[in-house]
């Protein structure tokens, strides 16, 4: 499903649910928390983190410090090590 096709369902939903007061605050309430989720996720990198650690990881790869693997076989053997 494309992004503008969940946005109309989305809009479609909001459509029906507005006219029922309870049902139009379950869902601000619940998308308050998507929000604060969202927002509070320490996983989540911004981009210009990503891109730093993209270049971190292209600067130890031409350093050789990293794993290299000669065939798919070598790299499953290896993470089953772990």
């Amino acid at each position: 499903m494309t992004a503008i096709q969940m946005n109309a369902e989305l809009l479609r939903n909001m459509s029906i649910i507005a006219e029922d007061e309870v049902l139009l605050k379950r869902a601000a309430k619940y998308l308050r928390k998507l929000v604060a989720e969202k927002q509070s996720d320490s996983s989540r990198l911004s981009k210009d983190e990503f891109f730093a650690r993209v270049d971190e990881a292209k600067e130890e790869i031409r350093q050789g410090r990293c794993i290299r693997f000669s065939d798919p076989k070598e790299m499953n053997d290896w993470l089953n090590s772990l």
